[in-house]
C-alpha cells in the first residue's frame, strides 16, 4: 500500500484575487455574466479556502460597463466612472450568490454606501470577516472616479495585509511583447517592478502598480481559463508570472 500523500500547503495566508468583469463573459454570448463561467471562478475560489487561506476579491465591471470608454465617446467621466462602480457591484452580487449556493460564507463590502445590497467597507469589519474563514468580495471600486479596479486591488491588498495578488487574466503571464500579434514573443516567470518600469511591461495601471511596488506587495499574473490555476498559484507553483521588487 503506498503512503497516503502529505497535505498541500498553501505559500500565502491572506491573498486578494483581481478578477476583471470581462471574465465573467462567455465569448461570443450577448449575455454580460455567464453563470456557468461564475460557478466555475466559485469552485476555485472554493478549494482556495479549503486549504484555509484567507481570500478577498475585488471584480471589475467591464462586462456590463466601462466608464472610460464612454467617457471617450463623450459622457461626462466622473458620471461613466460611477456607473461603471454600480457594474461591479452586480458583479459581485453575482459571486457571492454562487459562491453561497456552494456553501462558501462570503460578505459583500462596497466602497460606495447601499445598505440594502452590501455591506459598507470597513476595514476592521472586514479582516476579521477574513479572520472567520468568510470570502471577502470588495466592490464599487475605491468609491472614488478615475481610480481603476486594478487600484482596488492594490489598495484593498495594502490595508488588509495580503501577502500577494492574484491577477487573474485571459493570458498565462507577462510578455515582451503581445503574443496574440507577435509569435515570437518572450513570456517572463519572474520580473521585478524595476523592470516592469524599465521595459514599459503592462501589469496594471501605473497608480496600481505605484501602490503595490511601494507596499512591497508581489503580483501573480496568470491565465484564470485553466483550471485549478487559482490554486497553484496560491500553493506557489510556477503559474504565470510573479512580479516582486527583488
Amino acid at each position: 500500500m503506498s503512503p497516503p500523500s502529505e497535505p498541500s500547503v498553501a505559500k500565502y495566508r491572506r491573498i486578494v484575487l483581481k478578477i476583471s468583469g470581462e471574465a465573467l463573459r462567455e465569448s461570443g454570448s450577448k449575455d454580460s455574466i455567464s453563470p456557468q463561467i461564475v460557478q466555475g471562478i466559485a469552485k476555485q475560489i472554493q478549494a482556495v479556502q479549503q486549504l484555509g487561506v484567507e481570500l478577498a476579491v475585488v471584480i471589475g465591471g467591464g462586462n456590463i460597463w466601462r466608464g472610460q470608454a464612454a467617457a471617450h465617446r463623450g459622457m461626462d467621466r466622473t458620471t461613466a466612472d460611477y456607473m461603471g462602480m454600480l457594474a461591479t457591484v452586480i458583479n459581485g452580487l453575482a459571486l457571492q450568490s454562487t459562491l453561497e449556493q456552494l456553501g462558501v460564507e462570503t460578505r459583500v463590502q462596497t466602497a460606495i454606501e447601499m445598505k440594502n445590497v452590501a455591506e459598507p467597507f470597513i476595514l476592521r469589519r472586514a479582516t476579521s470577516h477574513l479572520e472567520q474563514g468568510r470570502v471577502v468580495i470588495f466592490v464599487a471600486g475605491t468609491g472614488n472616479p478615475y481610480f481603476s479596479t486594478d487600484t482596488t486591488a492594490a489598495l484593498r491588498a495594502s490595508e488588509i495585509g495580503a501577502q500577494v495578488i492574484l491577477k487573474a487574466t485571459k493570458v498565462d503571464g507577462i510578455y515582451d511583447a503581445d503574443p496574440a500579434t507577435h509569435p515570437e514573443a518572450k513570456k517572463y516567470e519572474r520580473v521585478t517592478f524595476v523592470e516592469c518600469l524599465m521595459k514599459r511591461l503592462q501589469v496594471m495601471d501605473s497608480t496600481a502598480f505605484s501602490l503595490c511596488m511601494d507596499n512591497r506587495v508581489p503580483i501573480v499574473v496568470f491565465d484564470m481559463g485553466q483550471p485549478e490555476n487559482i490554486r497553484r498559484a496560491v500553493l506557489g507553483e510556477a503559474v504565470g508570472t510573479l512580479v516582486t521588487n527583488e
